[in-house]
């Protein structure tokens, strides 16, 4: 199977690589008539391998910082690549339909194709530069929660962040900001949900300074956090440790009662990258199971990283929070999640007796250091039962 997928991986990288130089080729052939296609395979090919060597970068025989490079190198050139190919073939389908109106000259074709790549290139470094930029802004967003039937979380103020991915580009850098953010809101309570960690807990530069920092985050109640899948793999012990050290409590299928005003529940990604340690930790399916000994009386908030579960719920949880989608992180994901989630942003109830759902964009990012058409943001949910 891997083989298989090797194969198939390989044979749509080489078709990409080719489509891209061919119309490079024929983009410049106004300017260089004589540049041979060759050449054009070279760049790409090359640029592909770049691309490539991103991921695998763990596995090779090198040093941590050349690693570090060729990680932000691949993950910088991931968004500008995925514009680049989809502008290219918005211009193939520009002069597609150009052409079939007979609206360009036969004396005018080699010039408008360079006008055309002209145009590629403008596009994807203006939408490029734009989604580096942006990423690095910290939006916040506010969401009115009514509890009717209880009163105990009236007025309760809960901060809730999800998919810092410490370890991935700029993350450090961007810590003390959302730190800084999620303060400003004055919490009752802050929800990490999911995806705290990127994968390798070696990646984070310096753990001391990331742990002070989340050691900072003033809740009146405390942080809590559930495990997503990118908090997994063989470094999870390390990340188990970080947590108790930034005084964050960890919930895992477990839940706590927050001062006789709620119960807060935290579950365990399905699907774990690498798996948590050792095996022992899993995904429990009988929430009835992991609430016993709750208070019947009090409201149920469930920490679930992936919004795929929110149909498991019933009238026995009040509020759901989620992250994991990004939303798409860069335009046209929020295509693809829209369709596969029921909810892949923000507010969501499906009739009066489900619960409410909130879903993240996440504060962090995945791969890119990029965010075009969705945001990353810090959540403020005020609680109140009228």
């Amino acid at each position: 199977m891997f083989v298989l997928a090797l194969i198939v991986l390989t044979a749509m990288l080489g078709g990409v690589c080719y489509y891209l130089a061919h119309r490079a080729q024929k983009a410049l052939s106004y300017l260089l008539p004589k540049l041979p296609l060759w050449v054009c395979i070279v760049v790409f090919a090359f640029l592909i391998l770049l691309l490539l060597l991103g991921f695998v970068r763990s596995f090779l025989p090198i040093s941590s910082g050349i690693k570090g490079v060729l990680g932000a190198i691949s993950f910088y050139w991931m968004g500008i690549f995925l514009y680049l190919l989809l502008f290219v073939l918005l211009a193939d389908l520009v002069l597609w339909i150009v052409s079939l109106a007979k609206l360009i000259p036969a004396d005018r074709v080699a010039l408008s194709r360079f006008v055309a790549g002209s145009a590629v290139l403008v596009l994807t470094a203006s939408v490029s530069c734009y989604g580096f930029y942006h990423a690095q802004q910290i939006q916040t967003v506010s969401y009115d929660v009514t509890l009717a039937e209880h009163k105990t979380t009236d007025g309760m103020n809960i901060v809730m962040v999800s998919d810092l991915h410490l370890g991935a580009l700029t993350s450090e850098e961007r810590l003390e900001g959302i730190v800084e953010k999620i303060n400003a809101q004055e919490p009752d309570l802050v929800c990490i949900v999911g995806d705290l960690f990127d994968n390798d807990y070696s990646a984070i530069k310096d753990p001391e300074r990331a742990i002070a920092l989340l050691g900072g985050i003033n809740a009146k109640y405390g942080v809590y956090a559930c495990l997503g899948n990118h908090d997994s793999g063989e470094t999870f012990a390390q990340m188990e440790e970080f947590m108790r050290r930034a005084n964050i409590c960890n919930l895992k299928d477990a839940y706590v009662t927050v001062d006789d005003r709620l119960v807060l529940v935290g579950r365990v990604d399905a699907s774990p990258i690498g798996g948590y340690g050792n095996g022992e930790v899993k995904r429990n399916g009988d929430l009835s199971q992991i609430l016993l000994g709750a208070n019947p009386d009090l409201p149920v908030v469930v920490m679930d990283h992936n919004p795929a579960h929110v149909e498991e719920y019933g009238s026995e949880v009040d509020l759901i929070l989620c992250g994991h989608t990004h939303k798409g992180q860069v335009f046209p994901g929020s295509l693809i999640t829209g369709a596969m989630y029921t909810v892949d942003y923000g507010y969501y109830q499906k009739d009066a007796q489900s619960p409410h759902v909130i879903v993240s964009s996440g504060v962090g990012f995945w791969g890119p250091p990029m965010r075009v058409g969705s945001d990353c943001e810090v959540v403020q949910i005020r609680l109140q039962n009228s």
